[in-house]
C-alpha cells in the first residue's frame, strides 16, 4: 500500500501499543446467560439483554408471522411506502406504556438522538448536555450546529449556573434545550431528572432524557426514569432504544404531540432511511405487551442486581457509583482491565473491559450488566471467579 495509508498505520499501531484495540468476540448462540464463543460455553455480563428477552418464544412466534405477513424488509421510507400497520401498533402500545400523547419509532436509539436533537435545535441555538452523555447525543448536538454547553456530571447546580452565566432573558430568540441520559451506561449511575425538570421550568428550556438502559429497568413494569421520578407530562422529549430491555432493533421518541409532529415533517432519519423491518417491530411489539402485563421479570433483575452487587462488595471491589444492573469494577489501567478481562474469559465469564475513548483515561473499567435470565448459581460461581482473579491482580 502507498504513503497515503502511512496515517492509518501509524494510527493502528498507537492504538495497538497502548492497549486501547477492541477485540472483538463472535457469538455462536443466542444472547443467553449462558453463552457459546470458539465452541465454549460462558456465563454472559456483556450483553444489554437486561429481561432476557432476546431468546424469548413469544418474540420468535411474533416475528416468524410478521416475516409471513409483510416480508422481511419495507423497502421504502416511512413517508413513501415504509409505513405498516405494525409500525402504527408499536407507536400506539409505547405510547399507553410510556403514559406519554405520542410516539414516533425509528431505525435505532442512536438513530433517534440524531433524529431529534437537530430538529429541536440549531445554529443560534443552545444546548445543556451532561459531560458524560452518551456519543448518540453527542453526535446529534454537533449535527444541530447548536452551541454546546457541558454541565458536570449529574451536578444541577453547575447546570444552573451555566445557565445564569448566558443571561438568557437577554437571548429571547434562542431555543434552549437541556439533554441528559437518563441513566449512564458506563457507571450505572441515574440522572437527577426533578432537578432538571424544575430547571427546565425556571428558565424556559426543553427537557430531554435518553433512556435507554432506563427501560425495562427503573419504574413500574420498567417504564423509565420518567415513571421511576413520577413525572409524567412533566419532561418534553424520551427517547428510546428496542435494542436492549426490549430485546429487538429499533429506537423511539417518546412526548408531547406537538413535537412528534414536527419531527414527522423535519426529523431527516425517519424521512430519508428505510423503514423499521416488520420482524422487529413484531417483536417489539410483543415486548411492550409482556412488560405491560406483568413486572415479575423486573422485579427478577432487581434480585440478581442487588445480590450479586452486595457479593462484590463484599469481596472489596470498586463498583463506582452504580445505582442499577449496570455494574462498573473500577481499575483505572486500562492494560489491567484488559488483562483482567482475559483472565475472566480464560475461566468462562464474559465481561469486556472498557477503556479510552468510551470512558476517561484513567478509569477503566470492567463493565457488567445484570440479566434476569442470570441464575443463582451463575452469580456464586461468577462471585468466586471475581475473588480469585481479584486476589490475582492485588486489586482487593
Amino acid at each position: 500500500m502507498g504513503k497515503k495509508f502511512d496515517w492509518i498505520r501509524n494510527e493502528l499501531k498507537n492504538l495497538r501499543d497502548n492497549g486501547l484495540t477492541i477485540d472483538v468476540k463472535v457469538v455462536e448462540s443466542a444472547p443467553n446467560a449462558l453463552i457459546k464463543i470458539n465452541g465454549k460455553k460462558y456465563i454472559n455480563f456483556s450483553s444489554n439483554n437486561y429481561l432476557g428477552l432476546a431468546n424469548n418464544l413469544k418474540l420468535r412466534k411474533a416475528s416468524q408471522k410478521a416475516i409471513d405477513k409483510y416480508g422481511v424488509g419495507p423497502c421504502a421510507v416511512r413517508t413513501i411506502a415504509g409505513t405498516t400497520s405494525l409500525h402504527i401498533k408499536l407507536e400506539k402500545a409505547l405510547t399507553r406504556f410510556k403514559k406519554v400523547e405520542d410516539v414516533l419509532v425509528l431505525q435505532s436509539g442512536f438513530i433517534a438522538n440524531l433524529a431529534t436533537i437537530p430538529a429541536l435545535v440549531g445554529e443560534n441555538d443552545i444546548i445543556f448536555s451532561d459531560e458524560l452523555n452518551h456519543a448518540s447525543i453527542i453526535d446529534g448536538c454537533r449535527l444541530s450546529k447548536a452551541k454546546v454547553i457541558k454541565y458536570s456530571h449529574l451536578n444541577f447546580k453547575n447546570l444552573e449556573d451555566k445557565i445564569k452565566t448566558l443571561n438568557l432573558s437577554k437571548q429571547s430568540k434562542a431555543k434552549t434545550l437541556i439533554v441528559t441520559d437518563g441513566v449512564f451506561s458506563m457507571d450505572g449511575d441515574i440522572a437527577p431528572l426533578p432537578n432538571l425538570v424544575e430547571l427546565a421550568k425556571k428558565y424556559d428550556c426543553l427537557l430531554m432524557v435518553d433512556d435507554a438502559h432506563g427501560e425495562g429497568v427503573l419504574g413500574k413494569n420498567g417504564r423509565g426514569i420518567v415513571d421511576h421520578f413520577k413525572l409524567h407530562g412533566k419532561v418534553d422529549i424520551e427517547v428510546g432504544t428496542l435494542s436492549k430491555a426490549f430485546a429487538v432493533v429499533g429506537g423511539y421518541v417518546a412526548g408531547k404531540k406537538i413535537i412528534i409532529d414536527l419531527l414527522k415533517q423535519h426529523a431527516r432519519p425517519f424521512l430519508f432511511s428505510s423503514a423499521l423491518t416488520s420482524a422487529d417491530t413484531a417483536a417489539a411489539c410483543t415486548a411492550v405487551e409482556i412488560l405491560t402485563r406483568s413486572d415479575n421479570l423486573v422485579k427478577k433483575l432487581w434480585e440478581n442486581t442487588f445480590y450479586f452487587k452486595e457479593k462484590l462488595i463484599q469481596l472489596g471491589f470498586d463498583i463506582g457509583k452504580s445505582q442499577t444492573p449496570i455494574i462498573p469494577i473500577m481499575l483505572g489501567d486500562v492494560k489491567l482491565a484488559k488483562e483482567f478481562s482475559k483472565k475472566l474469559f480464560d475461566k468462562g465469564i464474559f465481561a469486556i473491559a472498557i477503556g479510552f475513548p468510551t470512558v476517561a483515561m484513567d478509569k477503566a473499567r470492567i463493565r457488567l450488566i445484570i440479566s434476569a435470565m442470570h441464575k443463582r448459581n451463575d452469580l456464586e460461581k461468577t462471585s468466586k471467579i471475581f475473588r480469585e482473579v481479584g486476589k490475582t491482580f492485588e486489586v482487593i
